[in-house]
């Protein structure tokens, strides 16, 4: 009985994480989207001319695949 209540003592602890990790990988993730969201308004033109110029590749990838699923 001993070993089978250390095992699980184990697995409870090695299954908890730290609040203070947490906390920090919740904020460096806000700080990141933020940064992102800065930069995107910023180069808004350039992000909007990539957008239009990836329009053309992402239909024929489309028809290729809708092509492939009809022939099955």
């Amino acid at each position: 009985m001993g070993e089978q209540e250390k095992a699980q003592e184990t697995k409870v602890a090695e299954t908890k994480t730290p609040v203070g990790k947490a906390i920090l990988k919740y904020l460096i993730g806000i700080v990141l989207v933020v940064l992102g969201a800065l930069l995107l308004w910023t180069w808004r033109a350039s992000f909007i001319c990539v957008v239009k110029g990836c329009i053309g590749p992402f239909l024929i990838l489309a028809g290729a695949i809708t092509i492939a699923i009809a022939k099955e």
